[in-house]
């Protein structure tokens, strides 16, 4: 197998392996991702990210992103879970990405930066309070409920480009083991759902735990903490522009629903390794 870089970051506590591949020579699989992200005999992450350009990617979230923008230069997110799997869209990992992006593919970090995930494009900038994202507009649909055991909670419906189910409770302390899915309408989710479990703190002031679907219990979910936001907010009747903060047992993240509909997250990414790897077989060039 040839050794390739990669690099090792995290966006409160949600870790990632990225992968560059700018001119998108390398081919993953399932498998490969699989034994990066182990934990035990691999890098380990919650996912990985394969950086590479939007005109480098067969991807058809590529394809559309510089149909969208054509001429102009965008990185593309090609994000996996840490089961093998693909998911439309990671708000830590994107900040994650950010934050590579400005250190290592010269981005001007002062102007607004667009990147192409499955979910759509994302606008990134980075300021003082951290890296936000523009997280687009979130899609309420039917309520749901899901269940740990012989317990079962009403949820709300939120799609953040990916799907969640939120439900509140009286205490994170309550819901014990997060190791195995909690259960979900398998025909309103049909391939899976992130489920977060919220409680809240103070005003505008929630806690959360998540269980990511293709990874298990995280530190962090940022399109979670997206998804808490908007169901909280609903249920306060609370006025657009004013932000909430979520805590996550790996940070805080602050995110705000704007006037125009949209939700802003802000956030820290660190960058905190890069190496060599025989993980991924043959790659770029």
């Amino acid at each position: 197998m040839n050794d390739l870089p990669f690099v090792k970051g995290h966006g409160t506590q949600n870790d990632f392996v990225l992968i560059p591949d700018a001119n998108g020579r390398l081919d993953l699989t399932p498998d490969v991702v699989r034994r990066v992200c182990d934990r035990r005999a691999g890098i380990g992450g919650d996912g990985l990210i394969r950086v590479v350009r939007a005109d480098a990617c067969a991807d058809p979230a590529a394809i559309a992103a510089r149909e969208e923008f054509p001429g102009e230069m965008l990185w593309f997110m090609d994000y996996w879970n840490a089961d093998g799997s693909l998911s439309e869209m990671c708000g830590n990992g994107i900040r994650v990405l950010a934050r590579y992006l400005s250190d290592h593919a010269d981005v001007d970090t002062t102007a607004p930066l667009k990147i192409a995930t499955r979910a759509g494009i994302r606008t990134v900038e980075f300021t003082d309070a951290g890296i936000t994202v523009d997280m687009g507009s979130p899609r309420l649909l039917s309520d749901t409920s899901v269940t740990l055991g012989d317990r079962s909670w009403p949820a709300r419906n939120v799609n953040m480009g990916n799907p969640h189910a939120v439900a509140f409770v009286d205490s994170l302390d309550q819901i014990g083991d997060l190791d195995q899915a909690p259960g979900h309408d398998e025909t309103l989710y049909p391939e899976g759902v992130n489920v977060e479990f919220v409680t809240r703190v103070g005003e505008r002031h929630l806690a959360m735990r998540v269980h990511e679907r293709g990874v298990g219990e995280t530190r962090s979910c940022g399109t979670g903490a997206c998804a808490v936001m908007v169901a909280a907010a609903i249920a306060d009747g609370a006025e657009r522009g004013a932000p909430y903060v979520v805590d996550l047992p790996g940070g805080s993240l602050t995110i705000t629903w704007t006037e125009d509909d949209r939700i802003l997250m802000t956030g820290p990414a660190v960058l905190v390794a890069e190496g060599i790897t025989s993980l991924l077989g043959s790659g770029p060039a």
